[in-house]
């Protein structure tokens, strides 16, 4: 009776590895999934989607795997990003904390806002404006925005929202340099991005994590948590649901 009790928990733990090992795959080299827990990409991704991330679209690198384990400085079966891209990454400050941006700058590529404009290798970004209704926070707060659809030197084309008042009008130029990638949120006045060197700044080619394709799940945590049941007519986005990004 007791050999065959400990041959049932040997069958169990096998099983349970094996579906650790599987999803430690799955998680490292195919698909992962992550959830957005701030407003610096809206209107495009909403505080409370859940996302999946292919872990292949740029290739492998350390930060594939869980904890970033240290056994190579190189990013294996590499592939180029595009503007565009909605890319998670490693931040530069801790090469830990995953951030979600949308690929603004390519190596050698010069970025500047100039009266509240994007600019691109002195080049403007064509942009038109939109009549989208639905409010755009910034943290708990809900902003006053303009959105657009801007359309990069690729032609690629993406929302992005600006202030009414306030909105960032000029800076300095960045020249994104060699190995690396300029990431802005779609939110232009909520996020801190690659503008911001001492927080973020350029991110390497090395800390590339994966690029998101879908929004699988969505829950506005604004409106309540999907422990309150009784309240998910009202907080789950029903629409959002298995939406391509």
């Amino acid at each position: 009776m007791k050999n065959k009790f400990i041959h049932i928990i040997l069958d169990n733990l096998k099983t349970l590895i094996g579906a650790l090992i599987i999803a430690l795959i799955i998680r490292s080299f195919i698909l992962q999934p992550f959830y957005i827990p701030s407003s610096s990409m809206e209107p495009t991704l909403l505080v409370g989607d859940r996302i999946f991330v292919t872990k292949y679209s740029y290739g492998y690198s350390k930060h594939s795997f869980p904890f970033s384990p240290n056994f190579s400085n190189k990013r294996f079966f590499a592939k180029t990003p595009q503007q565009g891209d909605l890319v998670v990454f490693k931040t530069p400050a801790d090469n830990r904390t995953d951030y979600i941006k949308r690929l603004i700058g390519l190596p050698g590529d010069i970025i500047q806002f100039v009266n509240g404009e994007l600019f691109i290798n002195n080049v403007v970004v064509p942009r038109e404006e939109t009549n989208l209704s639905e409010p755009v926070r910034c943290g708990s707060l809900t902003i006053n925005t303009k959105t657009f659809i801007e359309t990069l030197p690729n032609g690629v084309q993406h929302l992005a929202s600006y202030n009414k008042v306030g909105t960032l009008q000029n800076t300095k130029k960045f020249k994104v340099p060699q190995n690396h990638y300029f990431l802005m949120g779609d939110n232009r006045d909520c996020s801190k991005d690659s503008r911001f060197l001492n927080d973020v700044g350029y991110v390497k080619n090395l800390n590339l994590v994966g690029k998101a394709k879908v929004i699988f799940f969505s829950n506005d945590t604004m409106r309540g948590s999907l422990l309150k049941i009784w309240n998910l007519h009202n907080s789950l986005r029903v629409k959002r649901t298995f939406k391509f990004i």
